[in-house]
């Protein structure tokens, strides 16, 4: 890397630094800024006027009984420096503002998070369904989401002993997680 870009970076990465103090911190060499919703399309915005201007990726995260926490990856390419902003949204209404006025590759990923954990991105242009089939119910990477294929079907790979029917002493069966017990029935 030039010094040029080093300087470069280094005064954006302290722009973001100097404007959100402690909520900045270091992850595994990686800075993290974490933000309350009512804050995440401008802290979107700030990070890309110092600098941060390419927009990576943008998920959810599954934190129960309570919240998801939402991550957008912005990436500096001169000085090649990274930055995750967090927030977190509440499991009983999880809502964003849209990212796609800041950033418009925002588009597909919260399309996909929408689809995926029910997160809602306001003001979004086209929040339709991207990956899964019409009529598809639920979103599938909630962890409290029901695996159907687990309870039609016994788990493939017996890793421990007794986990097979190959005449191995058997121990205590049990549901695959995320397998509610009134499905083992029938």
């Amino acid at each position: 890397m030039s010094e040029r870009s080093e300087r470069t970076g280094e005064r954006s990465a302290e722009a973001v630094r100097e404007r959100y103090g402690s909520r900045v911190t270091d992850s595994f060499g990686q800075d993290v800024l974490d933000v309350d919703p009512g804050e995440w399309t401008d802290a979107l915005a700030f990070a890309r006027s110092a600098g941060f201007e390419f927009f990576d990726w943008l998920t959810a995260v599954d934190e129960p009984p309570e919240a998801f926490a939402v991550v957008a990856h912005v990436f500096d390419p001169v000085a090649f420096a990274h930055l995750l902003v967090r927030t977190r949204v509440p499991r009983a209404d999880p809502r964003l503002p849209t990212a796609t006025g800041v950033f418009r590759g925002a588009n597909w990923h919260e399309r996909e998070t929408y689809e995926m954990f029910g997160v809602v991105f306001d003001g979004h242009p086209d929040l339709r369904p991207l990956l899964l089939p019409d009529g598809f119910e639920g979103h599938p990477l909630r962890k409290d989401f029901v695996l159907a294929a687990r309870v039609a079907k016994a788990w493939p790979g017996a890793k421990e002993p007794g986990e097979s029917d190959h005449g191995s002493p058997s121990r205590r069966r049990m549901l695959p997680p995320g397998v509610p017990p009134d499905w083992a029935s029938g």
